[in-house]
């Protein structure tokens, strides 16, 4: 028998913890480059621009929790774009050269071709444009991958958990057809939006035939497949271990049916593990957070949609960077008061999942997906 974790605190509050950052007496101009207590740099920055979502995805946003009375936060809670753009540049100064705009659903941000345009116009301290990416379920994606690239996005990811369109029906809970998906995406390739990664999220029990139907789908188009285990993350998705099918699993699965080999990563820190078909139709990658933890290396850090600042997927309680943003200080003042949390940080949720007093201790208390971004 399974049991069933029922969170003890109300999603609804939107009170996570979060701590006013400290600003160092001593202020020094970026440098382009920061590292961690465990000698990480600073690379990826994740933007939540919504909380907001159209699907209920089962691991992500389950409709028991997020039901028709549950409330989202009010707009004026939210990062300006004006904002956004301010801390991003801020940690571009500090050596951030890729940005992903994620959710909720970040197409149902109103106007978000426009916070692109602002974005792409920044340059990384080397002088090159962003890597400017976006996390979508392409409900949307297709009336707007035009717009978003004409706005200088660079590439799109797309969640899609089942090829199957029944199976795909019960994971999103929306009753939303894969068909629709997949027009997005073929508008998005049409565009130029390219390389697509397609994203799945693979659950034991739940999705796991979908594998090799995924793999075969998409190879020889220039699309790159990314299964994900399914994570704990958040406290609502009701995660157990044995729903876990580890990356190692799936790529035996899809090396049976189609021959790969190993290629190196695009950059430290990246994280998937990447993996190519012998025969030159293409790659896919695995993100292996639970059975393979890649905390050395991470690079990542998240902007939540009220502006909290979170060092992990995995974290507790984050840094109101928004305090900061609206509270009158300068650029360099703020510069240096994330630069300090970069440096102070010690985060490997993942290297200690196995511990049961570490997960039991964190169980109720992890940032939803949702609010967080993936």
């Amino acid at each position: 028998m399974t049991d069933t974790v029922i969170p003890i605190f109300d999603l609804r509050d939107h009170r996570y913890r979060s701590m006013t950052p400290a600003i160092p007496a001593r202020l020094t101009p970026p440098t382009g480059l920061v590292t961690d207590t465990r000698g990480r740099m600073l690379h990826d920055l994740r933007i939540s621009v919504t909380d907001r979502c159209n699907f209920r995805c089962v691991y992500c946003m389950p409709k028991e929790v997020f039901d028709k009375d549950y409330t989202f936060l009010p707009h004026s809670a939210l990062l300006s774009f004006e904002e956004i753009e301010r801390a991003a540049r801020l940690f571009v100064a500090h050596g951030v050269e890729k940005i992903r705009l994620t959710g909720g659903e970040p197409l149902l941000r109103k106007n978000i071709e426009r916070l692109v345009e602002m974005l792409a116009r920044i340059e990384t301290v080397s002088g090159k444009p962003l890597d400017l990416t976006l996390t979508t379920n392409a409900s949307l994606l297709a009336r707007k991958a035009r717009a978003l690239r004409d706005a200088g996005l660079t590439r799109v990811s797309v969640s899609l958990d089942a090829i199957d369109d029944a199976t795909f029906r019960r994971m999103n809970d929306v009753d939303f057809a894969v068909r629709d998906v997949l027009d997005g995406i073929e508008t998005a390739q049409s565009v130029g939006l390219a390389p697509i990664k397609v994203n799945m999220v693979v659950k034991r029990g739940t999705n796991d035939a979908e594998v090799v139907p995924m793999a075969r789908h998409f190879r020889n188009t220039g699309i790159i497949v990314r299964f994900i285990e399914f994570m704990d993350v958040g406290a609502s998705n009701h995660w157990q271990m044995d729903e876990v099918l580890p990356s190692n699993e799936v790529v035996r699965r899809i090396d049976d049916a189609f021959p790969l080999e190993m290629i190196t990563a695009n950059y430290t820190g990246e994280t998937a593990e990447r993996w190519r078909y012998r025969d030159g139709g293409g790659e896919i990658g695995v993100i292996s957070s639970v059975s393979h933890a890649f905390c050395g290396d991470c690079s990542r850090t998240r902007l939540s949609t009220e502006g909290k600042l979170y060092q992990c997927l995995f974290a507790t309680e984050g840094y109101d960077l928004r305090a900061l943003l609206r509270g009158g200080h300068s650029d360099l003042e703020i510069s240096n008061a994330i630069a300090q949390i970069w440096r102070d940080r010690t985060d490997n949720y993942s290297e200690q999942r196995g511990d049961p007093a570490v997960r039991l201790a964190r169980a109720e208390q992890k940032i939803e997906m949702s609010y967080i971004g993936g």
